[in-house]
């Protein structure tokens, strides 16, 4: 067996699905690659699990800070250990584990929830500029600073709203506390990685829809971009949205108290590849290349990151990765979506510590062009 054909082979076997993306690597996909430094790359992440994940109920439990706030309002999925892929030019180099396991994305789900925004943004109703206030008649955002929250807002995160949701209030994230300028101000003055705050982004997405987003996704983004049915996006079980004809469920843009989008390392790649080909799939247009550029634009209060994409441009984010490359990330980047157009690459990783030194050494492996 080529060296070539072993770095496909490293973990447990694969299950086939069809059609089954992407492709097996040619002549042109691994031109300059170094096959040997990327096997030890994808053999060393598949080596290093996250500890306790196989029980997810006591993993979530001890990532939420405030003991009072710790109840789980959405459903949990067990973790089943390191599993990824890398592709070069629309085809693997390289996989481990089992990259068909579903698995929850955690605040990977946020770049996701993005993307969700972008058939609103390509058919006009959506403004990013916009404030919400003015297309929605929603009580979160009637009064105060809230009514001056846009749709940019609650994309970049810099809404800065305070209140409660699903019974979660704003001040239990405890990653609110690593943001910066103001917290709790005028929206677009300060930046908070907040859960509470992205629910109301998907509440909000709901409501302009008028129907559920895991739909909107799976007809406008997923089954354009040929994924599987595997996949799902879950919410809270009291996080629903009335209507005048219906009760619409309003998914939860993390896992912090369970929830988010559930999905395997295939259909994660598929998007990481929709976005490096500017929003098309297989020759078809799924999303403008104008929103792809709104999601790699840098935000004004937070310039590593974009509308819930970070930007690795100064190197804030992976300091020992490439300055080209974008990404999704959760759970300390324990789920991870990182795309670098420079070396036409993405990859995707479900539960793998030490994500940085993945990066490092499969960009050092792949290079640019």
């Amino acid at each position: 067996m080529s060296d070539r054909e072993a770095i496909g082979t490293v973990g447990s076997t694969v299950r086939e699905q069809a059609p089954t993306w992407p492709a097996e690597a040619d002549g042109e996909a691994w031109e300059g690659v170094d096959a040997e430094a990327l096997r030890r790359a994808v053999r060393g992440q598949s080596a290093r699990p996250v500890a306790g994940v196989e029980d997810m109920a006591s993993y979530l439990e001890a990532q939420v800070a405030d003991t009072s706030h710790r109840e789980v309002l959405g459903p949990l999925l067990d973790g089943g250990g390191p599993s990824g892929l890398v592709v070069r030019r629309g085809a693997v180099l390289a996989s481990w584990g089992d990259p068909d396991r579903v698995e929850m994305a955690f605040s990977a789900t946020k770049s996701v929830l993005s993307l969700a925004a972008g058939p609103a943004f390509d058919d006009g109703q959506l403004d990013l500029d916009e404030r919400v206030s003015r297309v929605l008649t929603l009580p979160q955002f009637a009064e105060g600073h809230a009514r001056d929250i846009t749709w940019r807002h609650l994309l970049d995160q810099t809404s800065q709203w305070e209140g409660e949701l699903w019974g979660k209030p704003t001040r239990v994230d405890a990653q609110s506390t690593h943001g910066a300028g103001l917290v709790g101000g005028p929206p677009g003055k300060g930046w908070a990685y907040n859960d509470v705050r992205v629910n109301l982004a998907a509440l909000a997405l709901t409501a302009l829809y008028r129907r559920p987003l895991d739909e909107v996704l799976r007809e406008r983004v997923m089954t354009p971009a040929g994924a599987s049915d595997s996949w799902s996006w879950n919410g809270y079980r009291n996080a629903r949205l009335p209507l005048a004809d219906a009760v619409l469920p309003v998914v939860s843009g993390g896992a912090h108290w369970g929830g988010g989008l559930w999905i395997n390392a295939r259909d994660l790649a598929r998007l990481g590849q929709l976005c490096l080909d500017g929003g098309r799939w297989g020759g078809r247009r799924v999303l403008s290349s104008r929103w792809i550029d709104e999601l790699w634009t840098p935000g004004a209060v937070k310039p590593d990151y974009g509308l819930s994409w970070w930007l690795n441009d100064h190197r804030t984010v992976w300091p020992s990765a490439p300055a080209t490359g974008r990404c999704a990330r959760g759970n300390g980047g324990t789920h991870l979506l990182w795309v670098d157009p420079a070396r036409d690459l993405v990859l995707a990783s479900h539960w793998g510590a030490d994500p940085a030194v993945l990066l490092e050494e499969v960009s050092a492996a792949v290079p640019e062009g």
